[in-house]
C-alpha cells in the first residue's frame, strides 16, 4: 500500500510527532510505502513531494511547526468540490500510485478528508489545530501547547500588572471558539476571561475590573479575538483571509483604553499572536499526536477509509468523518458560566 501524508490550513505544535507516528507504524510495521507532499495541497498539484521513512522522520517530534510545510493552498482547482474537481484528483492519485491519503489539519481539512472519501477517494483524518473547535474528538493536538504559552503569558503579564497596579489585556487566539481563552484563563487565575460564544457589555467588565482593584489586586483580562462587546461587531484588520473572510484582531487593543476611561486604572493591551503556533510543542500534545498517527495507519491498513482518528477520553477511536465536520465544537454555556460566577 502506498499512502500519501499532506498537512493543510495553519501549522500547530505536534504535527511533527503525527508524521512520525505514522510513518513508524506504516512503515516498519504494516509495510506501507510512504511519501509526503510539501506545501500541503500546493505539492500535491505541482508534484513536489518527499519519501517519508524511518530516517526522514528521525529526531522530528520535539520540533515545532512541519517539516513537510503547510498552506492554505486549496485542494481544488476550481473550489468547488465538483465531479470535474475530483476527476483532477483522481488522475493525480493514478499518477502518483497512490491507494490514500492521511490528511492533517483541522475543520477544513477534514471537510475536504470527508468529501474526497464520499468521492471514492479513500482519505483519514489526523485531527490538528490549536483551537480544539474540532467535533469528533474530545482535544486536538496543538491545543494543549498554545494554552501553556498562552498561561505562560498571562503569569509574566501578571506580574508587571501588579508592579504598577495596572489593569493587563492579553488577547488570544480563537476567531469562533474560545477554548484557549477559557482555559488558559483558568490556568493563570485571570479575573475575566472573554470568548467568541457569549458577549458582555463594557460596563459589566469594568465592574469586575474595579471589584479586581477594590480588593487591592491588579486585573488581568484574556480575551480570545473573535469576543464581540454586547452590541458590537468583530474587531477586524485591513484585508480578507484566503477563506474570504474579514481578518480578525485588535480587540485587545478596543479593550483597553475602554476599560481605562471608565474605570480610571492604567491599562495596557498585550496580543499574543503566532507565539501561539509556535516553539517545541508540550509532552501531552507529542504523545496525542503520535498516538493519532499510529491509529491513523493502523485505520490505514485495515481499511477503514472516511474515519478521523479522535481522542475520547484516553482512547484514540476512529470516528466517521461525518460526525467531525458537521459543526465547530465551541464552549458551552455552562462550561462559561461556572467560571465566569469567579470573575472579579
Amino acid at each position: 500500500m502506498k499512502l500519501g501524508v499532506l498537512c493543510s490550513g495553519g501549522d500547530s505544535p505536534g504535527m511533527n510527532a503525527a508524521i512520525r507516528g505514522a510513518v513508524l507504524r506504516g512503515v516498519e510495521v504494516h509495510g506501507f510505502e510512504m511519501i509526503g507532499f510539501v506545501d500541503g495541497w500546493r505539492g500535491f498539484h505541482d508534484d513536489e513531494w518527499v519519501p517519508l521513512n524511518r530516517a526522514a522522520v528521525r529526531g522530528i517530534s520535539p520540533l515545532g511547526g512541519v517539516f513537510l510545510g503547510t498552506s492554505r493552498v486549496q485542494p481544488f482547482v476550481g473550489k468547488r468540490g465538483d465531479e470535474a474537481d475530483m476527476q483532477v484528483i483522481r488522475d493525480r492519485v493514478a499518477q502518483h500510485g497512490l491507494d490514500g491519503f492521511l490528511l492533517i489539519g483541522g475543520n477544513g481539512t477534514q471537510t475536504v478528508a470527508h468529501l474526497l472519501s464520499e468521492a471514492g477517494i479513500p482519505a483519514i483524518g489526523l485531527p490538528k489545530t490549536i483551537d480544539n473547535d474540532l467535533g469528533g474528538t474530545d482535544y486536538t493536538f496543538g491545543f494543549d501547547t498554545a494554552v501553556s504559552i498562552a498561561a505562560e503569558a498571562i503569569d509574566r503579564l501578571r506580574t508587571t500588572g501588579e508592579s504598577h497596579r495596572r489593569c493587563m489585556v492579553l488577547e488570544v487566539m480563537g476567531r469562533d471558539a474560545g477554548w484557549i481563552a477559557l482555559h488558559a484563563g483558568m490556568a493563570g487565575g485571570a479575573q475575566v476571561i472573554l470568548v467568541p460564544e457569549f458577549q458582555e457589555s463594557i460596563e459589566q467588565i469594568c465592574e469586575w475590573v474595579l471589584s479586581v482593584r477594590d480588593r487591592g489586586r491588579s486585573s488581568l483580562v484574556i480575551v480570545a479575538e473573535g469576543f464581540r462587546l454586547e452590541g458590537g461587531g468583530h474587531v477586524t484588520k485591513e484585508g480578507l483571509d484566503v477563506m474570504g473572510r474579514p481578518r480578525l484582531g485588535g480587540i485587545a487593543d478596543v479593550l483597553a483604553p475602554l476599560i481605562e476611561a471608565r474605570t480610571g486604572i492604567e491599562t495596557r493591551s498585550t496580543v499574543l499572536g503566532h507565539l501561539q503556533r509556535g516553539g517545541s510543542p508540550t509532552a501531552f500534545d507529542r504523545v496525542l499526536a503520535t498516538r493519532t498517527g499510529m491509529a491513523a495507519a493502523d485505520a490505514a491498513h485495515a481499511g477503514r477509509w472516511g474515519t478521523m482518528a479522535g481522542l475520547h477520553g484516553n482512547r484514540i477511536e476512529m470516528v466517521p468523518l461525518a460526525d467531525a465536520v458537521g459543526r465547530l465544537k465551541t464552549v458551552p454555556e455552562d462550561r462559561y458560566e461556572e467560571v465566569r460566577l469567579n470573575f472579579g
